[in-house]
């Protein structure tokens, strides 16, 4: 029942509950499917609008998977409503189906959308968030280089030939890991984190 533009491995830490947990989210619907079909098959008297009741497990559904799950569960409540209607042998006009009926669907519809396009909000802001870091980062490996760069000048400048060397070899091969690390992240589609300059610490220039 799944929206084609969301799957449950496109989880991120601040989901709900019920993104992070999209089967627990679906059982519970389904629990609260049968406890609304009993109470409306056992409880009181055939007109008790116990089937309102079913706007919950519609609304878990929708704003878990999306509005094509939404519209499947607002049809799953009109077929619940349907045994209902035979096993209490209750008797509706039109009018009655369509306000049993339509309100199931419109929440699975309109819920559905809504959550889709907050959903789609929050992929593009994370993705803008993470093309700033990388931004930055990138920022931090070119100053990296030209700080590197220019102590290896002013060593060589000096005569420092060996300190010299040593400071462009260490400057090149903790550019060339970070750079690395920024490909791979990028690669993986994840959320970028800092960049580790844990390293730089150890070099001959700081």
């Amino acid at each position: 029942m799944t929206d084609s533009t969301w799957s449950p491995s496109m989880v991120a830490p601040r989901d709900p509950w019920f993104r992070q947990h999209p089967r627990t989210a679906l059982a519970l619907a389904a629990g609260l499917y049968l406890t609304v079909l009993s109470l409306t098959v056992y409880a009181g008297p055939p007109g008790d609008d116990y089937f309102l009741l079913y706007v919950f497990p519609v609304a878990l559904i929708t704003i878990t998977f999306g509005w094509r799950a939404g519209l499947t569960a607002g049809l799953t409540a009109v077929a619940f409503v349907i045994a209902w209607v035979v096993l209490r042998d209750v008797s509706l006009t039109a009018t009655g189906w369509v306000a049993h009926a339509a309100p199931m669907l419109v929440l699975g519809l309109l819920l559905g959308r809504a959550a889709d396009r907050l959903r789609s909000a929050e992929a593009a802001r994370l993705q803008s968030e993470a093309a700033a870091l990388l931004h930055r980062e990138a920022i931090e490996i070119n100053d990296l280089l030209v700080q590197g760069m220019a102590v290896a000048r002013w060593s060589l400048q000096a005569g420092q030939i060996d300190a010299g060397l040593k400071v462009l070899d260490e400057t090149l091969s903790r550019a060339q890991e970070l750079v690395s690390d920024l490909i791979r992240r990028a690669d993986m589609g994840s959320r970028s984190e800092p960049l580790d300059r844990s390293g730089d610490s150890h070099s001959v220039w700081r």
